[in-house]
């Protein structure tokens, strides 16, 4: 038997002093029932009260206006949640969420997969820098031999993507890193080849280059920065879907944010383009890397406008520029 068997029982001889211990006993239960979370309504499973997590990590909440949703602030933070849309902007920057965030009783919830993949690895609190340990970066021209990509005229994007990769390297040789490129010339790495060459020279970061096209829409502009899908999101591309498991490269899903987030940021203020966000993408450059990896579309080689500066050299010298300023940001922030 029991203690707490045997002390009732014991009681049974003393009602005045059973009748106080029930009390108490009830007393002491409504103390930790009101101290428990209430439960969270039905339809948010897999979310956490973003007012919970805010207090956590010590950032402010107000309301957007109109109640859109909420802006988080912080000393060097201001974020933008929307609800029920995956489009957030993280000081500027668009961020595409994993999953939308919702409203239930006037509450909003965000996802733990986002908590986990998008805002806390961006938050300063949650960054440490250890450059050190980034040395050697392989930069992955997109496309190549049998693969052209987009044509405009006699234009082709496998030419662009090895100039920019060109400038890209030198600039980071310049700056002290230790950069390669996964081809020299119009050769055709296969997909998977291209993130085993970064693997093969123990390689810190890998940059995948290309550049966008829409043919449909010609006023389409911007650059955008993909990193992999977290394990059971659903992608914000069209296409490169293999899954929605796990992957190699699920296992730096705070690093390849971290990454697309300072290029992401860096690529609007060297060039002033118009911002098509962080997005995520289950790439096979970006799902086999077993180091941080991010795919860039510098801009469209299908917009008039975007694809003369494009073809310019002193343009493409300016996205590199932005490019390694981004690496060496995450690089100063990273943990």
């Amino acid at each position: 038997m029991c203690f707490r068997q045997s002390l009732w029982k014991t009681m049974t001889w003393f009602p005045s002093v059973r009748l106080v211990m029930l009390c108490a006993l009830l007393a002491w239960g409504s103390v930790f029932a009101s101290a428990r979370p209430s439960k969270i309504p039905a339809g948010v499973v897999g979310y956490v009260r973003l007012q919970d997590w805010a207090r956590s990590r010590g950032v402010r909440l107000q309301r957007l206006s109109g109640g859109a949703g909420y802006e988080v602030i912080g000393p060097s933070t201001l974020v933008d949640l929307y609800t029920d849309s995956c489009e957030a902007v993280f000081n500027g920057v668009r961020l595409c969420l994993s999953f939308p965030p919702v409203i239930r009783a006037g509450v909003m919830f965000v996802s733990k997969t986002d908590v986990d993949c998008n805002l806390d690895p961006l938050l300063p609190a949650n960054r440490g820098g250890n450059a050190s340990q980034i040395k050697r970066i392989v930069i992955d021209p997109g496309h190549g031999g049998r693969d052209p990509g987009f044509h405009n005229g006699n234009k082709l994007e496998k030419q662009y993507t090895l100039l920019l990769a060109k400038e890209v390297r030198q600039q980071l040789l310049d700056a002290g890193f230790a950069a390669s490129l996964t081809r020299e010339g119009d050769t055709y790495p296969t997909l998977p080849e291209r993130p085993e060459i970064a693997r093969r020279r123990s390689a810190d970061l890998f940059i995948s280059l290309h550049w966008n096209s829409l043919p449909g829409n010609k006023a389409m502009k911007g650059a955008q920065t993909f990193c992999l899908t977290p394990a059971g999101a659903r992608s914000s591309n069209g296409g490169g879907v293999i899954g929605q498991g796990a992957s190699s490269g699920n296992r730096n899903n705070s690093r390849n944010v971290q990454l697309a987030y300072h290029i992401q940021r860096t690529l609007l203020k060297r060039l002033g383009v118009d911002d098509r966000g962080v997005r995520r993408a289950r790439y096979w450059v970006l799902r086999d890397a077993i180091m941080p990896a991010v795919l860039i579309e510098g801009g469209f080689m299908s917009n008039p406008s975007e694809s003369r500066n494009i073809f310019l050299p002193e343009y493409r010298k300016t996205m590199a520029a932005a490019i390694v300023e981004g690496i060496m940001s995450y690089r100063a922030h990273s943990h």
